[in-house]
């Protein structure tokens, strides 16, 4: 019987090696289950069902030997209700301290036709198989399989069997994420208050996230007096998924005022556990899932940064590192403000006055309004290429017509010394196109010694840096540049380049000796 102190404990029990491997493609080696059952096991799963036995030889070694090796969690092996399915059951579970059978049978008209059973005919297996497995283990789960869609009356009826028949918990499926939450909340209220028998068993609820509910269906059975939420890792599933395991012990940690229950889950070892699920099932979580979703605790708009920067709690409910997260991501995009960027560049070891911080902004603006993110390396590079104070020489426009039909035509418009100059060149490839027109909008006797490209991020919106080194009568001067487009990037740091080569000259002066300068040199 539950007891007045157990009332606002809810158990968890996991069936990510169960339910969460039918997903197609899911399918798990068997060192992988152990090794996900023994993460289940240490971050204080209640109870673990292991696997199916009866389903392969496999399955019945993986649940033997989780049930060895289990050291906190009860170790439960789901069985069909027959009698073949219940005793290979019981002989995985045997060797855990704590065992439990699992069994379960369609009791919703639609799935009473296919054993082409009547009402009573069922009900008399219900007896049978569950007094069966009682006699096995003294920890039995039944389940009225689409229990959400079976008439109410014979739903009470075959829950009342089941627990005059043995069972210790009586799980209610929403096998096809049918139901809404307040449909939830109101069908284990109603089952606790009207079969007999029911305060002397806990009451769970296993949903389906069909229609995108499973979490809210699973929290409103809580409220309604349901004591044990059957879940996967990463809500990992059959079709749609089932209630995910972190979003429900979040969400019931969070809202402790209004949901006053607790689980025994260390919470801080989700994120690890929820990484490795998803790279052994190879099912990857998705970018914006709740809690361990690669955005769950990112906040690119200017106006959250700020706030985050301020006081997290202005757009966080809680703390990435209750669920094992090394703290919260400010990605930098074209919606970050200045002070993102500036805490950015803070971060990466650089301090930069208002005007330098106004001038990098405008460029990082550009930049983010060409990629989906800005990374580390992408700040960087934009540092490393700012502009210099005496742009003698500035690109304002180009176009490249480069393929296999001929030679390649770059049509490039700069600004001189105030004055806007456009010239047309063809060469051996854009680069060397665009460098031909920028010689001739200003002419130079400079020989390029180096050009060299890499890409700084990943992706094919990898921006690239490339790094130019020009020579002109023993004066050497280096250009780099960052830019979504190779070629753009190629122009800038060439322009660059002479830019600083004018600037050296005339810092130098007339039978100045001549050293290698780059843009530390002039700034």
């Amino acid at each position: 019987m539950t007891t007045a102190a157990d009332k606002d404990r809810v158990l968890i029990f996991d069936t990510t090696l169960r339910d969460g491997e039918q997903s197609p493609g899911a399918t798990m080696t068997h060192d992988e289950k152990l090794e996900i059952a023994e993460l289940l096991d240490d971050m204080g799963v209640d109870i673990i069902e292991a696997g199916f036995p009866i389903a392969s030889e496999g399955d019945f070694k993986a649940v033997s030997e989780i049930a060895e090796r289990s050291k906190i969690s009860v170790i439960c092996g789901l069985a069909r209700a027959n009698f073949k399915d219940i005793d290979r059951c019981a002989e995985a579970v045997r060797k855990s301290a704590q065992p439990r059978i699992h069994t379960f049978i369609g009791t919703s008209p639609l799935h009473r036709a296919i054993p082409n059973l009547t009402m009573d005919e069922m009900a008399e297996k219900i007896h049978e198989t569950v007094t069966h497995a009682r006699n096995l283990v003294d920890n039995v789960q039944w389940s009225p399989m689409d229990a959400t869609r079976t008439e109410w009356d014979y739903l009470c009826r075959v829950i009342e069997i089941a627990i005059k028949a043995g069972a210790t918990t009586i799980n209610i499926p929403d096998t096809v994420g049918y139901t809404a939450p307040v449909e939830s909340a109101d069908l284990i209220k109603r089952l606790i208050e009207t079969v007999p028998g029911a305060d002397d068993v806990i009451f769970a609820t296993h949903c389906h996230n069909d229609l995108g509910m499973a979490t809210a269906n699973a929290l409103a059975a809580v409220a309604g007096g349901a004591r044990q939420i059957e879940c996967t890792i990463n809500g990992l599933g059959e079709r749609a998924g089932n209630t995910a395991l972190e979003e429900v012990v979040m969400a019931l940690k969070v809202r402790n005022d209004i949901m006053p229950y607790h689980t025994g889950i260390d919470t801080k070892k989700i994120m690890h556990i929820s990484r490795r699920v998803s790279t052994v099932s190879g099912f990857v979580v998705q970018p914006n899932k709740a809690i361990v979703g690669k955005n769950a605790f990112a906040h690119e708009s200017g106006i959250h940064q700020d706030g985050m920067l301020k006081n997290k709690e202005t757009f966080e409910i809680m703390r990435p590192e209750d669920v094992g997260i090394a703290g919260t991501s400010l990605p930098l995009g074209k919606h970050s403000g200045r002070a993102a960027l500036r805490d950015k560049l803070s971060q990466l070891g650089f301090e930069v006055g208002d005007n330098q911080l106004k001038d990098l902004f405008v460029r990082f603006k550009e930049l983010a309004d060409r990629k989906k993110e800005v990374f580390d390396d992408d700040i960087i590079a934009l540092m490393r290429t700012g502009g210099d104070d005496d742009d003698h020489l500035k690109l304002v426009s180009m176009k490249v017509v480069c393929g296999t039909g001929g030679p390649a035509e770059s049509t490039i418009e700069m600004e001189v010394d105030g004055k806007d100059v456009t010239e047309t060149a063809e060469g051996d490839g854009p680069v060397d196109a665009t460098f031909k027109a920028i010689r001739k909008i200003h002419p130079n006797a400079a020989h390029l010694q180096l050009y060299q490209v890499h890409a700084v991020t990943e992706g094919t919106d990898a921006q690239a840096t490339v790094s130019v080194r020009l020579e002109e009568d023993g004066v050497i001067a280096t250009g780099e540049s960052a830019n979504t487009d190779t070629v753009v990037a190629s122009a800038a740091a060439y322009i660059s380049a002479l830019n600083r080569l004018i600037v050296r000259r005339n810092k130098m002066g007339e039978g100045a000796d001549t050293r290698e300068i780059s843009y530390k040199d002039i700034t």
